[in-house]
């Protein structure tokens, strides 16, 4: 068996208020990751899920324990990690070639290599002919798929996604699952999405982790042994909705509580 790429060692994370209680935001995390492992992470809204991929990438430091890559430890961002977050953040005065391009010129690559390298992400994302385009002229799934697109092009180990499809439509998500898993299955990255929908988190992993909810520990984690590729009409099986009925029940309770509403019984 590989080594772990990603380990999460007894990460704690406490944030302290002025003037006001501290809120305790996760209670020792234990998790690894293999290579090429796509995991999702699921559980009640303020669970941890968000703090738990800032403190991966670097942008924020636990309270206790650590985080390591290739047994490092992080301790700030660095580029053999790449976050992509729910509301895309790419630069609108600069095209869609020129936005993947970005991290390359920083990290001072050759402008020919960069924009080669830019290219074929381009086209891994299914953007061929958009290339010139900005921001405002592209659909929210097409941003999205420029943001992937820019995270893979400095070529990372590992691609933390914090809810990347939130804000799109039901429609073009579903569809945005489908091109995400044939970019990682190109690509081979490890991946760590958080999502809230357990059916997305079941179509696109390999395992996937349930927190409870704040503070956030590990419930569950559920290896998902659904056959690869997976087309939409898998989510229609038996194995499907068996997969993401066992994980809904592990959560409903604490679902249900966080928004003020009675658990059942």
């Amino acid at each position: 068996m590989n080594a772990p790429i990603l380990e999460v060692r007894a990460v704690s994370k406490t944030f302290q208020r002025t003037g006001k209680p501290s809120v305790e935001a996760l209670a020792r995390i234990d998790l690894s990751f293999a290579p090429g492992e796509f995991v999702s992470i699921v559980g009640a809204s303020g669970s941890g899920k968000s703090t738990l991929i800032r403190i991966i990438d670097g942008l924020l430091q636990p309270t206790s324990g650590e985080v390591c890559v290739e047994g490092k430890p992080v301790t700030s961002p660095g580029p053999d990690r790449a976050v992509v977050f729910q509301q895309d953040s790419l630069l609108p005065w600069k095209s869609v070639m020129d936005n993947v391009m970005y991290g390359l010129r920083i990290a001072r690559v050759p402008h020919a290599q960069a924009r080669s390298t830019a290219q074929h992400f381009i086209d891994l994302a299914g953007l061929t002919g958009f290339e010139t385009h900005y921001p405002h002229q592209l659909s929210g799934g097409m941003r999205q798929r420029v943001n992937v697109a820019r995270a893979l092009a400095v070529s990372p180990k590992i691609l933390l996604l914090d809810e990347p499809f939130a804000a799109l439509d039901s429609q073009t998500r579903e569809i945005m699952q489908t091109e995400l898993l044939k970019i990682w299955d190109a690509e081979k990255k490890t991946v760590v999405l958080i999502t809230h929908q357990i059916e997305e988190a079941v179509f696109l992993s390999d395992r996937v982790i349930v927190f409870s909810a704040r503070p956030g520990k590990v419930k569950a984690s559920i290896t998902i042994d659904l056959p690869r590729p997976r087309p939409l009409a898998m989510k229609r099986t038996t194995a499907f909705t068996g997969h993401v009925d066992h994980i809904w029940k592990l959560i409903e309770d604490e679902v249900r509580s966080a928004m003020g509403l009675a658990t059942l019984t």
